[in-house]
């Protein structure tokens, strides 16, 4: 503004003084106005704050105070000492941000206490709830997190849409000397992290989870989902209680909040219950589930829920570098104009008014500024193209830096020494064009590794093409040669691998198509209106059950698959399996020594022994495997719920069922009749073997095979059914079985297995 008033006193000073006198008058009541409106955040007669929190509206606290909707009304408490705090029922609010939509409230904290014979003296395990109402858990800022040595946590959720959702952290420490300070490191605490649209939640611990033998250094476990910017570990939450005494047993915890369950497009047509009421509001969809929220628009800021709560900003009042000006400032309603002087021209928000060329004639001014304008334009053209070329020459580093990093050079070599072998190596451009940029229409699946696309090659061959999400620095070097190996196998009923593409951060892998979707969808899609017959289920079971033990035995190297799943095994039109997905796949180490960094796997298959150890074998597949056995005969999910919202485990319930002979009640009562019962109780001492908690006393992949094959020809020829001796060559040892074979199969390791997605 000093700059200003010179230019327009060196015109005329009196008129420079008089102008900058009324622009100054005008800033100063604007900025009056402003200010006076920008403080109503409430509706009137209505508290503005509950001791040192504000409350704006939506919010409210009193009669008529906030928007008409279960959740906002909130309750200004005395805690004592006539300190007041606002509550909704019995959570405690801490604040509420418009700009943010979100809330910070405190959270109890979940616990339990042992003594020295491991008997559970004391606990207390927490819900929370917002059903009907307009929070959800933040996805982004929270984490559920678990401390204590030898200690397994559940949360148990739900979403809007009444889906739950089940996970869980175990935290693990030998010794006391073992725990440091500072950020969750696994070491004594262990956190995850939360689905959207959250809206409910509880905290159980595995109650069968023996810690007795570190009870002296840690007496007490804790779980809770909390704020994850809030929580710094400290080796006192293991050795003494004092996580259990900060702020009462309680930590912050960040919610997101959204208006109705409704999209700005349907809640724009009922205008008498549309919340953002400012003239000058937008509204945009929430991130965090349904609802929709309202900000003020460019321009202004406020309350937007207030009729008149968005009021123009005075951008020439801020000194902000979001609006330049280096000349005549002049505020308007939602933006600000910026002029230069008298007697100078030029761009004032970036600085360049320069004085008028009066006393050169019009000639002159002509060929000056024909010259500065082609020399600008030539400036910059130049310009763009230098970066143009610069950007090209980075791009091209970048993508050989990849291809480098991710053993392209021997992948081509390998390729080139091995003549006829069927393995492209594809550019990010073919990809991209088969898959329309990776069109979200394209989609077929996703899951913790990434997404699966479909493509179509420029030759029409279909293609699926999985863009994964990440993938371990130690595996990149390994990765070109590990491709060449994949590519190898050669087996009908193993999805073929035909090529990928290196020159992207994360590889993206090209497989076979396979048209009719996965042996999940198969089994649980309750649309379906036809149902596969037991001898459809019995031929998929020895299908699968060869590829993988073509993989451990024929595979050279042998492949341990780690993630066996109805979901990865996909079906053609002839329902022919095709075991896929070797995204947490490792080949058979030489150095038998050799662990796993990182547990992976899925919830409801993950083996328990590879669970307590972090060591890989094959048994680990066909523990796997067994609970797949154990859909084809149910049709129930590896994870299930019965009843309003008990969640069980498919292995334990089966365990449970084969011990108390109440098979019948969990078989699929599609496939259950008289004449297949003794097939049916075959195949279910088969999964009973694989679901041996010890992986030396399960069954081979070879065997399972082998069992399922006799299986299937014993289907085929009811005629036998009068022969027994041929009746025991097929079916091999006799279905009956005893409980002391049973018990002891269900224990603390198979029930760590259920919730526990760990690392996928």
């Amino acid at each position: 503004m000093g700059e200003a008033g010179r230019g327009v006193r060196g015109a005329n000073p009196f008129m420079g003084a008089l102008m900058l006198l009324c622009h100054s008058l005008f800033t100063a009541v604007l900025l009056i106005a402003v200010t006076a409106s920008a403080s109503v955040n409430t509706l009137p007669g209505c508290p503005a704050t509950c001791g040192n929190v504000t409350i704006p509206y939506p919010f409210g606290i009193g009669p008529d105070c906030s928007f008409p909707a279960p959740g906002f009304a909130l309750s200004c408490n005395d805690t004592g000492n006539r300190v007041h705090k606002p509550f909704l029922v019995n959570v405690e609010f801490i604040n509420i941000s418009l700009l943010q939509a979100q809330a910070r409230i405190y959270n109890q904290i979940s616990w339990q206490c042992y003594n020295a014979t491991y008997a559970k003296v004391s606990s207390s395990t927490w819900r929370l709830q917002f059903i009907g109402k307009p929070y959800r858990f933040s996805d982004t800022d929270n984490k559920f997190t678990v401390v204590g040595c030898d200690t397994l946590a559940y949360i148990r959720g739900q979403n809007q849409n009444e889906s739950s959702y089940t996970s869980g952290c175990v935290s693990i420490c030998n010794s006391s000397d073992s725990l440091t300070n500072g950020p969750c490191s696994g070491i004594g605490c262990c956190q995850t992290s939360i689905p959207k649209g959250i809206n409910y939640y509880d905290v159980g611990f595995d109650d069968e989870f023996n810690n007795s033998w570190v009870w002296e250094f840690n007496p007490c476990s804790y779980a809770v989902l909390a704020d994850a910017d809030w929580f710094k570990f400290s080796t006192a939450y293991i050795t003494t209680r004092e996580l259990n005494e900060t702020n009462g047993g309680r930590a912050p915890m960040v919610l997101d909040w959204a208006i109705g369950d409704e999209t700005c497009e349907v809640a724009q047509r009922n205008t008498t219950s549309y919340a953002c009421l400012s003239k000058h509001s937008d509204c945009f969809n929430s991130s965090n589930g349904s609802g929709y929220l309202c900000n003020c628009s460019r321009g202004y800021e406020g309350n937007p829920y207030l009729a008149d709560g968005c009021q123009d900003i005075d951008e020439c009042t801020l000194k902000d570098d979001r609006y330049p000006c280096n000349g005549i400032c002049t505020n308007v309603p939602g933006d600000y104009l910026c002029t230069c002087p008298t007697g100078t021209k030029g761009d004032p928000k970036n600085g360049t008014c320069n004085p008028v060329l009066s006393n050169l004639s019009t000639s002159v001014k002509l060929v000056i500024g024909i010259v500065t304008s082609t020399s600008f334009a030539l400036l910059l053209l130049l310009c763009i193209v230098v970066s143009m070329a610069r950007e090209r020459r980075k791009l091209i580093r970048i993508k050989e830096e990849y291809f480098r990093r991710h053993g392209g050079r021997l992948l081509l070599e390998e390729i080139k020494s091995k003549q006829g072998l069927a393995f492209k190596v594809f550019t990010k451009e073919e990809l991209e064009q088969a898959t329309n940029n990776f069109d979200k229409n394209r989609i077929l699946g996703g899951g913790g590794h990434g997404t699966v696309y479909k493509g179509i090659l420029n030759d029409n061959h279909a293609v699926a093409i999985k863009k994964s999400k990440l993938i371990d620095d130690h595996q990149k070097k390994e990765f070109g040669k590990e491709m060449v190996i994949l590519s190898q196998i050669n087996h009908r009923n193993v999805v073929k691998l035909l090529g990928c593409c290196l020159e992207v951060e994360v590889p993206m892998l090209v497989y076979e198509f396979v048209s009719n979707g996965t042996l999940f969808q198969l089994i649980h899609d309750r649309k379906r209106t036809s149902h596969i017959s037991l001898d459809t289920h019995l031929e998929i079971a020895l299908q699968s059950a060869e590829a993988l033990a073509y993989l451990h035995s024929s595979a050279s190297p042998p492949i341990l698959h780690g993630d066996v799943k109805s979901s990865n095994i996909l079906l053609d039109d002839n329902y022919h399996a095709k075991v896929s997905d070797f995204g947490a796949s490792m080949f058979v180490p030489k150095d038998e020594t050799q662990f796993a960094t990182l547990v992976q796997g899925t919830c409801g298959y993950l083996d328990p022994e590879y669970l307590q150890t972090c060591q890989l074998t094959d048994k680990s597949d066909v523990y796997s495997f067994g609970v797949v056995l154990l859909e084809l005969l149910t049709g129930r999910k590896a994870i299930y719920f019965e009843g309003s919202d008990e969640q069980k485990s498919l292995s334990s319930s089966f365990l449970s069922a084969m011990k108390e002979d109440r098979l019948l009640q969990l078989l699929d009562s599609h496939i259950k009749n008289e004449e297949d019962m003794e097939v049916i109780g075959e195949i279910a001492e088969l999964a009973r073997q694989c679901l041996n908690v010890r992986g030396e006393d399960r069954p081979s992949m070879k065997e399972v095979a082998d069992d399922l094959d006799r299986l299937r020809k014993f289907k085929r020829h009811p005629f036998l059914q009068h022969n027994s001796e041929e009746i025991e060559n097929l079916l091999g040892q006799p279905s009956s079985y005893t409980e002391n074979e049973i018990s002891g199969y269900y224990s603390i390791e198979t029930k760590a297995a259920l919730d526990i997605e760990c690392g996928r």
